[in-house]
């Protein structure tokens, strides 16, 4: 596949300074910079399903009349943070 590039971005020397100043050894801005698009990207895809997983629980819950209460959805979210704890 045929590499794209991304138009140049104009940045205050603060900025480019600050960002030349967090380089890891070997790293370029030019890689610095595609690793925060890549992140930034994913972030967007992820934050958009979340959104739109809600969205469609509650449209569900509208259609059902089926709603957890505040009791569930805590007891649920406690185990949910038992198990990444280990424990």
């Amino acid at each position: 596949m045929k590499s794209a590039t991304i138009p140049p971005l104009r940045v205050t020397p603060d900025l480019r300074r600050d960002a030349e100043s967090v380089l890891q050894e070997g790293e370029s801005l030019s890689s610095f910079v595609e690793e925060a698009l890549r992140r930034q990207v994913e972030h967007r895809k992820l934050r958009e399903e979340f959104i739109n997983r809600g969205l469609a629980s509650r449209d569900h819950a509208k259609a059902t009349g089926e709603y957890a209460s505040k009791e569930e959805v805590m007891d649920s979210l406690s185990g949910i943070l038992r198990v990444a704890e280990g424990g």
